[in-house]
């Protein structure tokens, strides 16, 4: 530590303080501190900073087990942000959400001496069951409803449905479907109404708006169901893996995309780029998400006043499955 203080220009209290994710050090002080900390490689004594601060430096982490890309990827930034900021990070996964199940999964955590925990909830059901818990730790929700818990961080996921949508209007379509997830889900209710607000603003009537689960069976099965409509002339398609359902559905029925159809996904997952043809969506910022969600966590824990903006931006990512209504073609590898 006296290495560190030293190569740092600053007191060996200092550095402790930094390590021990302590308040009162000034953003530029800490920044030297941990450049100086990469630098020297130097590795802090966990034992040792527990009985100075009395401190575990242990999160919890909660989630439900879809297997879907969004949550996964959630649950895989905040453990990457945890150990940058000089936690471990240890998760319970839930097949499905229960009051029993939640408390016992709470129970669980508390036995480790968890200082905080990170709750992955995207259903009602699972913000309605946290809020009758007292889980005795500081509690962050990530992706579920911000309005309906204390600390609660995630994607704009209206605004990014938003912009999906007004990029089709903009493009000229007029009868926009959609493909929205499940019901009971916030992000598919957010992105929905996302969908219908730009539709109603540029004075166009909602097209048909079907209700998925998220897979890519399903966003076939209701994609051949939309491709017998031939007034649709875009649909925006509530994530990524529904849309490579309505893509080959839309191909097997011998519609164009985008000459006939447009397509917009959301989540832009790995393989959206590689599609035929490579899909417009919506990137999500996981990585921004997981930093928030720990620093939101962490400020709860040592009792500092954060002031992040807890929504995430996401922006529209253009490639190749949206055109001008009536025109070939498509503006790959856009941003905005």
């Amino acid at each position: 530590m006296a290495d560190v203080a030293a190569l740092a220009g600053v007191s060996h209290q200092t550095v402790s303080r930094v390590v021990n994710g302590l308040p009162h050090v000034g953003e530029a002080t800490r920044d030297r501190v941990l450049a100086a900390i990469k630098e020297l490689d130097y590795r802090p004594n966990t034992a040792a900073r527990t009985l100075v601060t009395r401190r575990s430096s242990i999160i919890g982490i909660i989630s439900t087990e879809t297997g879907l890309y969004g949550p996964n990827s959630i649950h895989r930034t905040v453990e990457e942000a945890a150990r940058e900021a000089g936690y471990f990070a240890g998760s319970v996964g839930l097949k499905t959400i229960t009051a029993d199940g939640l408390q016992d999964a709470i129970e669980h955590l508390r036995r480790q001496s968890v200082e905080g925990i990170v709750m992955i909830a995207a259903q009602h059901e699972a913000l309605d069951l946290i809020r009758r818990q007292d889980p005795g730790v500081p509690l962050v929700v990530v992706e579920g409803d911000l309005t309906r818990a204390k600390f609660a961080v995630g994607v704009d996921q209206h605004l990014g449905a938003s912009e999906a949508t007004r990029h089709l209007v903009d493009l000229g379509h007029t009868r926009i479907a959609h493909v929205s997830g499940p019901r009971g889900w916030t992000e598919a209710e957010a992105r929905a109404q996302g969908w219908r607000d730009v539709l109603v603003a540029a004075g166009l009537e909602p097209g048909p708006c079907l209700e998925g689960d998220w897979t890519a069976e399903c966003g076939y099965a209701l994609g051949l169901e939309l491709a017998t409509q031939h007034e649709i002339d875009a649909i925006f398609v509530a994530n990524d893996q529904m849309a490579i359902g309505v893509l080959r559905a839309l191909h097997e029925s011998g519609r164009s995309v985008p000459a006939d159809v447009s397509v917009v996904g959301f989540d832009d997952s790995p393989e959206a780029g590689y599609l035929i043809p490579p899909l417009t969506t919506v990137r999500q910022d996981f990585p921004a998400v997981g930093r928030r969600a720990i620093a939101v966590l962490h400020a709860a824990i040592v009792g500092e006043d954060e002031n992040l903006d807890r929504l995430v931006a996401p922006h529209l990512v253009v490639r190749s499955s949206t055109a001008p209504r009536g025109l070939v073609g498509g503006a790959e590898g856009a941003e905005r």
